[in-house]
């Protein structure tokens, strides 16, 4: 395993002389090896004062967001360490929508940059929300297992990628606030057959921005007795309502 790590490292520097990294956002030098420089490294928001059971951005740093302190959501807690808005979003249209691979390596080490310097809180495995088939034909990806698969890696949890599955297509929610998000997204979701789960799960989407995909996820683990349900996310959309 080290020889093979150390021949995948010659390649990388080798690659990285003949082709060096140009920032995706810019067009500018690459820093540190990637396709981002570090001027648009610096302009990505950390979600760092947020509601720990949500990830809503706060102002200031406070337990609980009103709205948790209103109505406890269906998982236990949440880690999601950047902020939805410019440029981060850039990247993530481009990959989610576009095909660009290139943006959705940048995300996912921008996401295991984040795990490694501030560990979300343990769990025994994690899964993804999934796309229904007639979508995932479409993208020809789920950018959400997609950015699952390098993080579980970096912190060494077993990742279980078909073990929800999407039981019908339901509209695009781009424009649909949290209510009609809940109500389009009502039973929408359901359990593997055969599916075994331990007593800790975390479930992953790519954007986290009301909540919706991820409540609805979490209420099917919990009718399948999970004990304790975390929600991550690459980023977090601030005040969606």
């Amino acid at each position: 395993m080290s020889g093979s790590r150390q021949v995948d490292g010659i390649a990388r520097r080798v690659l990285q002389a003949l082709l060096p990294p140009r920032c995706l956002l810019c067009g500018g030098d690459g820093a540190q090896g990637r396709d981002l420089c570090a001027g648009c490294r610096g302009d990505l928001a950390a979600n760092t004062h947020c509601c720990a059971r949500c990830a809503l951005p706060l102002q200031t740093a406070e337990p609980l967001c009103g709205r948790c302190l209103r109505r406890t959501p269906p998982f236990d807690g949440a880690w999601v360490p950047w902020r939805y808005g410019h440029p981060l979003d850039l990247l993530e249209a481009r990959f989610k929508f576009h095909g660009d691979l290139a943006a959705g390596h940048v995300l996912a080490e921008l996401l295991v940059d984040a795990a490694c310097a501030a560990p979300p809180a343990q769990t025994d495995l994690v899964i993804c929300v999934p796309l229904h088939r007639e979508r995932l034909r479409e993208r020809g990806y789920n950018q959400a297992l997609e950015l699952a698969r390098p993080l579980a890696r970096a912190l060494g949890l077993p990742l279980a990628a078909g073990a929800l599955l999407r039981t019908r297509a339901t509209p695009a929610q781009t424009d649909l606030d949290a209510g009609a998000r809940r109500r389009n997204l009502r039973d929408a979701f359901s359990l593997s057959p055969g599916v075994e789960l331990p007593a800790r799960v975390a479930i992953f989407d790519d954007v986290m921005t009301t909540g919706a995909t991820l409540a609805e996820c979490a209420r099917v683990l919990r009718r399948a007795g999970v004990q304790h349900i975390d929600v991550w996310a690459l980023a977090r959309v601030p005040g969606r309502r």
